[in-house]
C-alpha cells in the first residue's frame, strides 16, 4: 500500500489501488470472512461519515486522525504487493470504529447562522410609498444591511413605527451592532404590539451570536407559545440544552 494512503481499506473505496493490489483484495474478500467483516464495518462507517459531515472538518479530521495512526502503526515499505494480515485490519477497524463514533457522537454548539432567518420586508402596504423606504426595503431584502442602516434612520426621524423600528434593528443586529439593536428589541420586547415575541427571538439571536447562550436560552423560554416560529425556539432550547 502506498505510504500516502490511510489504509486498504480507504484506498479501495476511492478507487485508487492498481489492478494487481485491487485483484489481491478482492480475492482477499472472498476468502477471508473476518477481512470481509471489517471491510464491511470501514465502508459502512465511511458512508455515515460522508452523509454526516459531507466535505467538513470533521470529516477532514477524522481522514487526518486515520492517516496519523496508520503510519504510526502500520509503516510498510514502499512496495507493490498489499499484504493483508490478522492484526492489521483487525485493528484497522477498530480505529475506525472508535474515531469515526467519536465524531458521530459530537455535538455541534448551534450557531446563528443556522437559526437567522429575516423576514422580507413589504412596506408598500403602508400607503405610498417614498423613496427612501423603497431604498430601505431593498437594501435589506438584498441582505445590504450597511446599507439599509442610513435609510432606516432617516426614515424613523418622521416614522417611529415599530414595524421601522424591528428591521432597523435587524440591520443593526447582522452588521453587529449589539449595543444599539439591544436597545430596539428590548423596547420591543417591553410593549404590545405584535413585534413582541419577534424581538424577543432576535434578542436571543443576538446573544447566541455572542455565545451568550445562557442569556439567550432566558430569552427564548419567554417567549410566547403563540409565536409564529415556535418550532425554531423549540429547536434552540433544545441545542442549548
Amino acid at each position: 500500500m502506498k505510504e500516502e494512503h490511510f489504509l486498504a481499506f480507504d484506498e479501495y473505496l476511492r478507487g485508487e489501488m492498481s489492478d494487481d493490489d485491487k485483484l489481491i483484495f478482492e480475492n482477499q474478500l472472498r476468502a477471508d470472512a473476518e477481512f470481509a467483516s471489517a471491510f464491511d464495518a470501514f465502508k459502512e462507517l465511511n458512508f455515515h461519515l460522508t452523509n454526516k459531515f459531507g466535505n467538513a472538518p470533521e470529516l477532514k479530521a477524522f481522514k487526518e486522525n486515520l492517516e496519523g495512526i496508520s503510519k504510526t502503526h502500520f509503516n510498510k515499505p514502499k512496495e507493490k504487493v498489499v499484504v493483508f494480515k490478522p492484526w492489521y485490519y483487525g485493528v484497522a477497524a477498530s480505529v475506525a470504529v472508535l474515531i469515526g463514533l467519536f465524531f458521530l457522537n459530537q455535538k455541534a454548539d448551534p450557531t446563528f447562522e443556522e437559526y437567522n432567518h429575516p423576514e422580507t420586508a413589504f412596506f408598500t402596504e403602508r400607503g405610498e410609498m417614498n423613496d427612501t423606504l423603497k431604498l430601505a426595503q431593498d437594501a435589506f431584502n438584498a441582505k445590504q444591511y450597511k446599507v439599509a442602516i442610513p435609510f432606516f434612520e432617516s426614515i424613523l426621524k418622521t416614522d417611529n413605527s415599530v414595524e421601522i423600528q424591528y428591521f432597523y434593528g435587524m440591520s443593526l443586529l447582522e452588521e453587529d451592532r449589539f449595543v444599539e439593536s439591544d436597545a430596539i428589541f428590548i423596547a420591543l420586547k417591553s410593549g404590545n404590539s405584535i413585534y413582541k415575541d419577534k424581538a424577543t427571538w432576535r434578542l436571543a439571536l443576538s446573544m447566541l451570536k455572542r455565545k451568550k447562550d445562557k442569556e439567550s436560552k432566558k430569552l427564548l423560554m419567554a417567549i410566547s407559545h403563540d409565536f409564529e416560529d415556535y418550532d425554531e425556539v423549540e429547536s434552540l432550547l433544545k441545542a442549548l440544552d
